[in-house]
């Protein structure tokens, strides 16, 4: 049933399960192959509705970076080092919750993680997909080559995407909408609104690059603490894997797509630095979320930055 909508909801309107829990069945909906005969909309509204409350998100999403995305430069090769300080110095980096997960985070507590991170997947391949559309020709190649590593190169077993699903099922996690914490869903909510919306194709540019800049670190700890509780080589590939295949992606991604668009339209470069820093921001509020989940009282209000 259609609701009033208004431009002005709060943060606390937008940030919350119902809203994110709204948006991401309507973004499972609208996605998922249909045939022509079927209702244009979802059960969650009428498409024109649920473009405006994904519209109210963004601008909430943006609100949130804006002075950061602004202190960006707009020089190519000083625009590529800043976006590469991001993986030391961005939001939600260097979060105490991945140590523990790799050195004491019990086998509950890392199926939990899982089950929220799966439930809050995008599916990385779609996204650069969907954001390669017209998009410049240099740049264009290099995102088609990421998608080609992430459908296995032509080979069904070294597709990214079937590998979660193969650690998902062994470690016996069935993710729901329902079942995940709303700032999961915001986040795969806000990397899907950049992917397929073409004025935020630029954001979508610098959200997936800055995934692939700051996933090694994380993937490796996540990897030891799964080999840690006896989760077989195997099934924690996809981990072993984006631990090091996105240390080339990310140099890749600032060679042949980040540097070349700033450079030939420095107006990207804001652009660009909001949608990494969304992506980021977006992160740091799961890893908070987890922290209280799963340590409760104990969990530091902040991550603490580790030592240079």
């Amino acid at each position: 049933m259609s609701q009033n909508i208004s431009s002005e909801l709060s943060s606390e309107a937008v940030f919350c399960d119902a809203f994110q829990r709204r948006l991401a069945r309507w973004n499972r909906d609208r996605l998922a192959p249909a045939f022509p005969t079927e209702a244009a909309g979802s059960n969650e509204g009428l498409p024109a509705e649920m473009l405006v409350l994904e519209s109210i998100f963004l601008t909430a999403l943006r609100l949130d970076v804006a002075s950061a995305a602004m202190a960006a430069p707009t020089d190519a090769d000083a625009f590529v080092s800043w976006f590469d300080e991001l993986r030391v110095s961005g939001p939600g980096q260097q979060d105490t919750l991945f140590p523990w997960l790799a050195e004491q985070a019990s086998f509950d507590d890392l199926r939990w993680f899982f089950e929220q991170e799966a439930a809050g997947e995008a599916g990385f391949d779609d996204l650069v997909a969907m954001t390669q559309v017209k998009m410049p020709i240099r740049a264009k190649l290099e995102l088609a080559r990421n998608y080609w590593d992430e459908m296995g190169r032509g080979n069904a077993k070294g597709m990214h995407g079937p590998m979660l699903g193969l650690l998902g099922t062994a470690l016996g996690v069935s993710p729901t909408i329902d079942g995940t914490v709303w700032e999961s869903l915001a986040l795969a909510n806000a990397m899907t609104a950049m992917a397929t919306r073409r004025e935020f194709a630029w954001h979508s540019i610098g959200a997936l690059g800055v995934i692939e800049l700051t996933a090694p670190d994380r993937a490796r700890l996540v990897s030891d603490g799964l080999r840690r509780v006896g989760v077989s080589g195997k099934d924690r590939h996809y981990f072993d894997l984006h631990a090091v295949l996105d240390v080339k992606h990310s140099e890749a991604w600032n060679r042949e797509v980040i540097g070349p668009l700033v450079a030939d339209d420095p107006a990207r470069a804001r652009f660009i630095a909001e949608g990494a820093l969304i992506r980021l921001t977006c992160g740091e509020r799961c890893y908070d979320r987890y922290r209280q989940m799963l340590w409760g009282a104990a969990a530091p209000a902040k991550p603490v930055a580790q030592a240079a």
